[in-house]
This record gives structure tokens, sequence and C-alpha cells, in this order.
């Protein structure tokens, strides 16, 4: 029987990404990062869109690839911050470990990320900071993918930063 593994999500970071790290046995990068997806519904009432009162926190992993020509965990640590509207694409993965005070055995899923696409216009003088996407066409959506060009990953030259999200409103 064949399975399948893939996991299609769009949301907010709820935090900046971790720096970039090294794994010392391969020498591939990753980073970390933290994402929030909710269900928004709309009011039959007032014609409102309604946040979910329950999102799902997920933590994220991006690893580098020898085989591609793209480093998705540079990418995400560049461009990607705190409020950024994103749809990602990955696999689940589970971590089992010992807790360390209560030796109990732990265990959470987390998405190793394939793949992202930035949401929303990039930043062209809202005044909200956030950094520059200098040199980069300011289209709406960019694809970046850790896969190898053949893969069918797109690079796609585009925008970055959603306009102005506040910290407040996360995750949506």
């Amino acid at each position: 029987m064949a399975t399948l593994n893939k996991v299609m999500l769009i949301g907010r970071l709820t935090d900046n990404p971790e720096p970039p790290r090294t794994l010392p046995n391969s020498g591939s990068t990753v980073v970390k990062f933290r994402f929030a997806v909710g269900r928004s519904k709309k009011n039959p009432q007032t014609g409102q869109w309604e946040n979910d009162p329950n999102p799902l926190y997920i933590d994220c992993e991006a690893f580098s690839r020898p085989d591609s020509k793209r480093n998705l965990p540079d990418l995400i640590s560049q461009y990607c911050k705190k409020g950024d509207p994103l749809f990602i694409e990955g696999r689940l993965q589970l971590d089992q470990w010992d807790d360390k005070t209560t030796g109990q055995k732990r265990s959470k899923h987390k998405i190793v990320v394939d793949s992202l696409e930035f949401l929303g216009g990039g930043r062209q003088g809202d005044g909200s900071g956030g950094g520059s996407m200098a040199g980069r066409p300011a289209t709406d959506r960019s694809t970046f993918s850790g896969a190898p060009d053949d893969a069918g990953g797109d690079f796609g030259g585009g925008g970055g930063h959603s306009g102005g999200a506040d910290a407040e409103n996360i995750p949506f």
C-alpha cells in the first residue's frame, strides 16, 4: 500500500526565525521557526470574517540540501519575520525524547519544510521597518524550494513581507 506524508499550510510566523545553524556531521544548515494556522470563518449575521479562537501552533524546520542551488534556511532567515504570512509545504515528523526533569517520554510533531511561498505584498515605504527587499522585484508572491531545480521548485524573484503585520495580531 502506498503512503503519503505531505502537509500544505497557510499561516503566519509567530516569532522571528532562529538564526541558521550548521549541522556538524553533514555540513547542512537548518533554521527553526514557529508557525500559527487557524480557520477563519464568515459570520453570517455581520458578514465579517472572524479569526479562529483556537489556532494551531506548529514547530517547523527547514534544511539546506547539497543537491540544491537554493539555500532555504538562508532565505527564511533573511526574508521572513514575525507576522509574515506564508504558504509552506513539507512533511510531518515525530520527535521523541525523555524529559530530563521527570524522566517521562515526550513527543511532538513538527513540519520539515520542503518549500515556501511568501504571501502578501512587499514593503514599499510603509514606514513600518522590517528590512529591505532591495534587489528583488516588487511582485506579490515568491516561491522558494529546497528541492533541486529539476524537481519542480520555482525560485520566482518577487515580493516578501506582508504590509505592516502588528505583533498583537499574531497569528492572524
